[in-house]
């Protein structure tokens, strides 16, 4: 039988967070007493950063993103992840 987990009252996130990083739940819980659980609805963090590109490239890129309806950013993004994916 597996040790009871104790969770103390925290001052604080960092006294939480300290707690979190230095207790093994493998030595309170088995694997078969967690069930999967999905958060469709998040979602991933993202970071503003600047591009330089050719004004040409730009244009073209707002241009079909018109076409699309979308974001002219939104593309960008889609065209970025893809490229990265494809060479792995």
């Amino acid at each position: 039988m597996k040790k009871k987990l104790n969770i103390p009252k925290f001052k604080n996130e960092d006294a939480e967070r300290d707690f979190w990083e230095k207790t093994d739940l493998s030595e309170h819980f088995d694997s078969k007493d967690f069930t999967y659980v999905s958060f469709p609805n998040l979602k991933p963090s993202s970071t503003a950063i600047s591009v330089r590109i050719p004004e040409y490239l730009l244009v073209r890129l707002k241009e079909k993103a018109h076409e699309l309806n979308i974001p002219y950013q939104t593309l960008m993004k889609q065209y970025i992840a893809q490229g990265i994916l494809a060479r792995h």
